[in-house]
């Protein structure tokens, strides 16, 4: 890799401003578009690929073409290479997913396909070959998904009253069916008694119910989580949770049990912003207006699974900060490897009919043990404000090595003007004042104005990076992986 040295980097903003200075004074220069053509123009240093994405595609492939050469339904930053993972053998919808059994060498990814209770629902598709094995048909909307630290398979539902799930063994049942109105699993064949698989699954209410997209799960076993939900007649939108075992992880060898899960049980808590306290009057700031900075964990439930508890109902009952529509959540893999919390999530906006173009904030949580014994006071602040050309921010994977964000656009890709979606790799906040990224650059459009990207998720290293395009022409599901990262 082309290192940016520090001298290189003075003499390019001394150029920089000589030029921004220069075009301010005839009127014809933008210090914006400078610092994005700075981006630009290192982007195999900072961003590990070639040339860049100018502009979203506005092209749309029919089914017939996209079903003649499935790769064709991307266009990809100079560098970056696709292969068709698989194509027209799993189910439709495939959304988020977990590679399988680790993510240094896996050999399948286990998926969540976005559908009701007759499609398949979870799914494990070879990397190999393609083939898609139907592990569990019943949930409804299967989307939020994630390896647990005890190495199961977390999963869940996206809908109002969604469940959480936990799976063992992925790759030892299949053909499970679920009944959602008594959370009971039946059938299918596996390591139960009689040869069935319902003992491979477990109801886990001690999270909650809403509409969970996005799970970031730290090794102690605590997990952070929001609620897609849209404000409504000024009710606030969806909140974000905490959920804290009543006994953490401590590390060791996989469970072989689902009983031994540190998610039997626990706390629930829910996060509002504003902390000051008013000297006159006692009010304290959180509402509408407190959208970021300090806050506290306001315990939604202790012990959840008791009463199947809807956290969703609860978010104006506590008076908890409301986004519009969380989505997707990923741990800050940097943070962590300092031993602290920071996960980044997507609230994707309304582009069509508000013209919100959506943003990402990550939260803060002190230390893992901190987080833990929830004595550390939280703080959300935003890393990108969404804007016209990177709309309605879905999806999110923290990128190791680099230490970038890969954002998944899902817009109104009709809204003034055809353009597709994208995806744009964004930098880390640097060493300058404000808490921003440095820059996004699109790396990756659709062609195809009616799909969008879903679930990505990169190995250990970095440089794989598995996503699927979802809602594609050809109504068949689609997974890519995407390398070629310098």
């Amino acid at each position: 890799m082309r290192l940016i040295t520090k001298a290189r980097i003075t003499a390019v903003a001394a150029l920089m401003a000589f030029a921004a200075l220069a075009g301010i004074a005839t009127g014809q220069q933008d210090i914006g578009l400078l610092h994005q053509n700075l981006n630009e123009s290192q982007s195999t240093a900072a961003f590990g690929i070639g040339k860049i994405l100018d502009e979203s595609s506005t092209a749309s492939l029919t089914a017939a073409e996209i079903n003649a050469n499935p790769a064709a339904v991307v266009t990809l930053a100079k560098g970056l290479e696709a292969r068709v993972v698989t194509a027209g053998v799993a189910a439709p919808n495939v959304d988020m997913m977990v590679p399988w059994p680790d993510n240094a060498d896996p050999t399948h990814l286990i998926v969540c396909n976005e559908q009701g209770t007759s499609a398949p629902g979870l799914q494990a598709i070879d990397l190999d070959t393609g083939a898609a094995q139907t592990i569990l048909t019943g949930i409804t909307n299967c989307d939020g998904i994630r390896m647990t630290p005890w190495h199961t398979i977390l999963f869940s539902e996206e809908t109002s009253n969604g469940r959480a799930y936990e799976l063992i063994d992925p790759l030892g049942v299949t053909g499970v069916h679920l009944d959602r109105s008594t959370g009971v699993f039946s059938g299918g064949t596996g390591d139960c008694a009689g040869g069935t698989g319902e003992c491979h699954f477990a109801v886990r209410s001690a999270l909650g119910r809403l509409a969970f997209e996005g799970f970031a799960v730290y090794p102690n076993g605590v997990v952070y989580y929001g609620d897609e939900n849209r404000p409504a007649n000024g009710t606030q939108g969806g909140a974000y949770f905490k959920f804290i075992p009543d006994s953490l992880w401590t590390g060791g060898p996989p469970i072989s049990t689902l009983a031994a899960s540190p998610f039997v049980s626990g706390d629930v808590f829910g996060l509002r912003l504003g902390k000051r306290v008013d000297s006159g009057s006692g009010a304290i700031d959180f509402g509408q207006g407190t959208q970021l900075g300090f806050g506290t964990w306001v315990l939604a439930c202790d012990n959840c699974q008791t009463g199947d508890t809807n956290l969703r109902s609860l978010t104006p009952t506590l008076k908890l900060t409301g986004y519009y529509r969380p989505e997707d959540v990923d741990i800050d893999g940097t943070a962590l490897a300092a031993g602290n919390v920071r996960f980044c999530a997507d609230n994707t906006g309304n582009e069509e009919n508000d013209q919100l173009w959506g943003e990402t904030v990550c939260v803060s949580d002190g230390t893992l043990a901190a987080a833990a014994a929830n004595t550390a006071t939280p703080e959300a602040q935003l890393l990108l404000v969404g804007n016209p050309g990177l709309a309605m921010p879905d999806n999110i994977a923290f990128q190791p090595g680099r230490g970038n964000w890969i954002i998944h656009e899902d817009a109104d890709t009709t809204y003034l003007a055809p353009h597709n979606n994208d995806l744009w790799d964004c930098l880390p906040d640097g060493m300058d004042e404000d808490l921003l990224s440095d820059g996004c650059l699109r790396i990756a459009t659709l062609n195809d104005l009616t799909a969008e990207w879903t679930g990505g998720i990169f190995d250990a290293s970095g440089q794989r990076f598995w996503v699927s395009i979802q809602h594609n022409a050809s109504g068949k599901g689609l997974v890519l992986e995407i390398t070629g990262w310098k």
